[in-house]
């Protein structure tokens, strides 16, 4: 032992490098590192997920006549920001787990430890991260995800054969307002146009006053309104009489809009949070069943950006013991972890699209579970 170290690490100038200065240095320095590792990782992370992405639809994207610069250019930087969403959990985790194990591998915790500093005065910087993280990624994922999602889906529809899947294109139901139902056997969201459309207005009583038949009726996006083609419009008198009209077009403005026609399970994905909130209310007016899908994936929105926080909290106690194996049993565990975290959401997600249990449980539960276990493991971690 060298001769100028006490009994302590604490007072070994060369083994404990924040001797001496305050613990505001240590924030600062782990923040750096932490905040500098975990984007190296994500940066790795965007590359691997871009590559094996690229290897499995190149042919898609040959036969589809897109160029390499518009994949390159258009569709893969507008994927990034969906990369980023679902890598940062993991990629925060990770960083997490390399930098706690490395300083406890170098004896900088134990140092601190020994100092008087407890665990819970070391998770500050850490949590700190995680609190700046988890909101810069809640806006990350609430506006600017869904702008580049849209182009992304876009560009997927064109050119790969992965297709969203659609829920309704065909025989489409909505209540349009209180006692006005709309009927549509077909819409081409490509054109915005519905075929064959029928109107019915109701009075309080729910007799049927009117009803309007069309051909058609196509979107006209520099009025907002509907363009009904070849209808006939029928009113009902309350004596039984029967008024018929044939006029050659009529414009109208309804409360549906064109993505309130037809949906997909995408449909959520490509907006942000109060587009996707109002979206869901005119469904849930409209009268629209099996909405588990836009719901979860509403919820997701917020629930999602937390784990970049939970998984902090939970890293830190499980890497702040030195052990024998070093770095390479802290990252196998973390990922095995993160495995079952992810798989967890994954798992549920069926349970909320069928309603067996509801949105919010279902985006909510794996988090609240996984910051719990964190509490555990750092209140019985050692201090």
């Amino acid at each position: 032992m060298n001769r100028t170290c006490g009994l302590s690490l604490a007072d070994c100038p060369f083994r404990n490098p924040y001797v001496g200065k305050p613990l505001k240095t240590f924030d600062l320095l782990v923040i750096r590192r932490l905040v500098v590792t975990y984007s190296v990782l994500i940066g790795a992370l965007i590359v691997f997920f871009i590559v094996l992405h690229y290897v499995e639809f190149v042919d898609d994207f040959i036969d589809s006549g897109a160029t390499m610069g518009e994949v390159f250019s258009v569709y893969y930087p507008n994927y990034v920001p969906e990369i980023v969403r679902l890598m940062s959990p993991l990629a925060i985790f990770l960083a997490t787990l390399f930098l706690t194990g490395r300083m406890a591998q170098k004896l900088e915790l134990s140092a601190l430890q020994t100092s008087g500093v407890s665990l819970y005065r070391i998770v500050v910087p850490f949590a700190i991260v995680g609190i700046a993280l988890t909101g810069a990624m809640f806006w990350f994922n609430g506006w600017v995800v869904p702008e580049a999602n849209r182009v992304r889906i876009r560009f997927e529809k064109q050119h790969t054969q992965t297709k969203s899947s659609v829920d309704e294109y065909n025989n489409i139901h909505r209540q349009n307002s209180p006692g006005s139902v709309i009927t549509v056997n077909f819409y081409d969201r490509a054109t915005q146009t519905a075929h064959t459309v029928t109107m019915e207005r109701f009075d309080e009583g729910s007799r049927l006053v009117e009803r309007i038949d069309a051909r058609s009726m196509q979107w006209v996006e520099e009025d907002s309104t509907w363009q009904l083609r070849s209808p006939v419009v029928r009113r009902f008198g309350a004596d039984g009489s029967e008024r018929i009209t044939s006029p050659s077009r009529i414009d109208t403005t309804l409360a549906l809009l064109p993505r309130n026609m037809a949906r997909t399970d995408g449909d959520v994905e490509s907006m942000t949070i109060s587009e996707a909130r109002d979206y869901l209310q005119v469904l849930e007016r409209s009268g629209v069943d099996n909405l588990g899908v836009p719901r979860v994936t509403f919820h997701g929105k917020f629930a999602y950006p937390f784990a970049n926080l939970i998984l902090i909290l939970l890293a830190v106690p499980l890497a702040a013991v030195r052990r024998r194996k070093g770095q390479a049993l802290i990252l196998g565990v973390g990922l095995l972890v993160a495995f079952v975290y992810l798989a967890l959401m994954k798992f549920l997600e069926p349970f909320g699209y069928e309603g067996i249990l509801s949105p919010e449980a279902t985006a909510w539960i794996p988090h609240v579970l996984f910051l719990v276990a964190s509490m555990l493991v750092l209140l019985r971690a050692p201090k």
